[in-house]
């Protein structure tokens, strides 16, 4: 018995039980420790009664249907909102099973929600509390009122905690830089050093020298920036930000300090009985939302393209598909794919595709999952690598990926591990491996993040995908591979879209005043499991975008729907509107850009700054609209922080938790924009979105004195 499972049992409260139990009866269903459940490969239910997916054109017009006929309610959850064809052969094998999964557990949890978190009227931050307020009671046990309640919580919930996790992201990419240039024996490579010396020039540092010296400074200067005071401006906003912005956060009083600092000055203010000022609050939700660019996605992207390679445009296919049971298949899942890269390069080598053979496997492959893969399949320095097996899918798709049974190593980092994958890992005979100490599931064994030792860690990792793939094989295990992949076209970026336009952002100015184009709309963000969503509601959005000749941006889980539905190909030119048809099809590209990962938000503002820079205007005046139409966690809302310090309009669904207090609302929705921020917008329907989009893409077309009708 593990240490684990003795100070589990010992309380009496767990006892063991079947995996198979799901609605956790006061056994060991409620627990995720692997420890607490039977191994029950030999009892677990064949692969049978699946429905199967038609092929890919067959899916497509399946998926058009579906979204045509407003059939996302409770009525058929949750096959009626799951449109990965993938996904939705998967659950049906894990529901029969009884497994806990995320539809299953969404809609029990749906019965049993608090209308006073949902409204942010619930408050657990003192000995006193919980506190809940209403009309009867309106106020917490010391005083507070429900406008400071539900700002208080939306700082300290949400963006305080997001914004602290993109800053971390981008330290570990800091340091990671400078491993490679110190330690050669690493297995990092500066795959980029042309975009480093040009950073770190326009950061003021001297980009004469070494280039291993230039990564050393540039990493020790991001590093120092992040540890600055919160009442010392930023370097890297100094360096990086647009000139007019900058002066406008001066004069609002929201140029922010050094990372760390920004967040513990803020989480200070939530303190009970500190600061009682809902407006205060928001404000400073803005001000991380600034630093939250710089020295988190901005600063990350930059990093780890410096590592990795620039993003490069280029045709591959996504989707569950690519597993191969005949193959030793490690999926990587997480956000900051460092390790990731470097275990790939390594099983390129013909060494380990030797010892995959000896092991009995055809080879070894690497597919990467959620954001992750979507950097991977993005980045010049991986594409070309032969052991990388491309993308599979979302993050909802995470439990049902491990069911098929042929996943040997499922490596996390950082970011949507769900906690029941312990379960999973046992049940379907995957080996599970933290490759980051932030992170530790039950069962897992951690390699502790070193970038000096990452050769030595990837070596480690493959040595334990063999095995575990002689494990399979010696088991017999059963498996069952959904054969659906699509052909996607991924890889943009501010530089590759720049480069296909001729090396001038001219031609793309030219179609929006024309009115070829008549805006951008970037989609990014998570997936979720809600009545109405599950990527329905970001399909249906960006179908109707597009119908309009809006562009479409895409990062996050929202890549995978966009490649899983196949608006990610360049045939999808033909769902456009006649003016956004004739720009994809005169230069071979789809209607929706992938940008890749969440992180890759960073790069979009990055294409928006360059954009505002060549029209001579501030970037509040773009005809732009950020939507995270299906928006799960913490660093979505630091991320719309930063969308409305750049002064754009913002639209999120679900509702956050903010309706408690019309103050907090009026605030977001309005004030702001008032002080030439951007707002905040929240809408559910998918059609009064498009419209809400297109209605705020030609107010600014009007502002810029471009046309104001469409061209068709």
């Amino acid at each position: 018995m593990s240490d684990r499972q003795q100070l589990i049992t010992s309380t009496d409260d767990v006892s063991r039980g079947d995996v198979e139990s799901v609605l956790g009866r006061g056994d060991a269903s409620a627990s995720n420790d692997p420890d607490a459940h039977f191994d029950v490969h030999a009892n677990a239910r064949k692969y049978y009664d699946i429905t199967k997916s038609p092929p890919p054109e067959g899916v497509f017009a399946w998926q058009r249907e579906h979204i045509r006929t407003h059939d996302q309610g409770k009525d058929g959850y949750p096959l009626n909102i799951i449109i990965d064809p993938a996904m939705r052969e998967m659950y049906q094998h894990v529901h029969a099973q009884g497994l806990t999964n995320v539809f299953d557990r969404w809609q029990q949890q749906e019965t049993i929600r608090c209308g006073f978190c949902t409204s942010g009227l619930s408050c657990q931050l003192c000995a006193q509390g919980p506190c809940r307020i209403n009309a009867k009671v309106p106020r917490g046990a010391c005083g507070v009122d429900a406008h400071v309640m539900v700002a208080r919580n939306f700082v300290y919930r949400h963006v305080t905690i997001g914004t602290a996790a993109n800053i971390f992201h981008a330290q570990q990419a800091a340091r990671t830089l400078k491993a490679a240039a110190e330690a050669p024996d690493s297995g990092l490579v500066l795959r980029d050093p042309d975009k480093l010396l040009k950073y770190a020039e326009m950061a003021g540092l001297n980009s004469k020298q070494d280039v291993n010296k230039v990564a050393r400074t540039f990493a020790d200067w991001i590093l120092t920036d992040m540890g600055r005071p919160y009442y010392e401006e930023a370097a890297m906003v100094q360096a990086f930000a647009p000139a007019k912005r900058k002066e406008l956060w001066r004069k609002l009083k929201l140029f922010p300090g050094g990372g760390n600092s920004e967040v513990s000055f803020a989480q200070t203010k939530c303190m009970t009985n500190l600061n009682a000022d809902p407006v205060d609050f928001l404000l400073t939700s803005v001000r991380l939302g600034i630093i939250n660019e710089y020295q988190g996605l901005f600063a990350l992207d930059i990093l780890q393209e410096i590592l990795m390679g620039t993003q490069k445009i280029h045709t591959t296919r996504q989707n569950m598909g690519l597993l191969d049971p005949a193959k030793i298949n490690i999926i990587t899942n997480g956000h900051m794919p460092l390790v990731a890269q470097t275990v790939i390069d390594l099983a390129s080598r013909r060494e380990w595709q030797e010892k995959a053979k000896a092991a009995g496997a055809s080879a070894i492959q690497i597919l990467g999952h959620v954001c992750e893969g979507q950097q991977l399949i993005n980045y010049a320095g991986t594409q070309d690598m032969p052991a990388y097996g491309g993308q599979e899918g979302e993050w909802l798709s995470e439990e049902y990926l491990l069911a098929t049974g042929c996943v040997d190593v499922f490596m996390f980092d950082y970011n949507c591990t769900v906690p029941t994958l312990p379960l999973y890992a046992k049940r379907f005979g995957t080996t599970l491996v933290s490759t980051h100490e932030v992170i530790k599931l039950p069962g897992a064994e951690t390699v502790e993040f070193i970038p000096e030792r990452m050769a030595e860690q990837a070596s480690k990792i493959l040595d334990m995908s063999i095995e575990a793939f002689k494990r399979r094989q010696a088991e017999n295990r059963e498996t069952y591979v959904p054969q659906y992949t699509t052909e996607c076209t991924v890889g943009f970026s501010t530089e590759p879209v720049k480069a296909a336009l001729g090396g001038t952002w001219q031609p793309l100015l030219d179609a929006i005043a024309n009115g070829s184009i008549r805006g951008i709309a970037t989609i990014v963000g998570c997936t979720t499991a809600r009545y109405g969503q599950g990527g329905s509601n970001i399909f249906r959005i960006t179908k109707g975008l597009i119908e309009k000749d809006i562009l479409v941006l895409s990062g996050g889980c929202t890549s995978a729907v966009m490649e899983y539905t196949g608006l990610t190909r360049p045939q999808a030119a033909e769902e456009c509107g006649p003016g956004l048809k004739a720009v994809c099809q005169a230069l071979g590209i789809p209607p929706v850009l992938s940008y890749g990962a969440c992180v890759d938000i960073g790069k979009m503002t990055h294409t928006a700054m360059e954009l505002a820079d060549a029209l001579g205007v501030d970037t509040d005046k773009l005809p732009l609209v950020i939507g995270a139409p299906e928006y799960l966690e913490q660093k979505a809302v630091a991320d719309a922080c930063t969308a409305i310090a750049l002064g754009w309009l913002v639209h999120v669904a679900p509702v956050p938790s903010v309706t408690g207090s019309d103050v907090v609302v009026k605030t977001l929705t309005e004030t702001t924009e008032t002080l030439g921020l951007g707002k905040l917008m929240v809408e559910l329907s998918a059609d009064k979105t498009v419209a809400i989009y297109v209605d705020h893409i030609e107010k600014k077309r009007k502002e810029l004195g471009l046309s104001s009708g469409p061209v068709h």
